[in-house]
């Protein structure tokens, strides 16, 4: 044993809390997953009109739009009352897919009145 410390000390509880604590730390600092960092699109809409700002809040989600394609992250919303915010804010939706499914024509009908 070390002539300098104490015998009280336990240095094997001790590097074992740093090591938790740094693996922990680790964990919450840890970068996103590539799919999180691809910024894939759950939502996206085809305007009738391209959209007068590049960003636009609705349905609670921000949607990027570039002309007449927007796209958004996930949202709380079922999706054709996503469509009926974006409609909202930003004119008439000639198609919206969520995940990759387009929502059905009487549905996209319903997003429009």
């Amino acid at each position: 044993m070390n002539a300098f410390l104490p015998r009280s000390l336990n240095i094997g509880a001790i590097g074992a809390a740093l090591a938790w604590t740094t693996l922990t730390i680790g964990t919450v600092i840890a970068p996103a997953p590539a799919a999180a960092q691809t910024g894939a699109a759950y939502y996206t809409a085809e305007l009738a009109q391209p959209a007068d700002s590049r960003i636009t809040v609705a349905g609670g989600v921000a949607w990027r739009c570039e002309g007449t394609t927007c796209k958004a992250k996930k949202g709380n919303s079922r999706p054709v009352r996503m469509c009926r915010e974006l409609k909202r804010e930003l004119g008439d939706v000639a198609d919206f897919t969520t995940k990759g499914e387009t929502l059905e024509a009487k549905l996209l009908e319903r997003c429009n009145a």
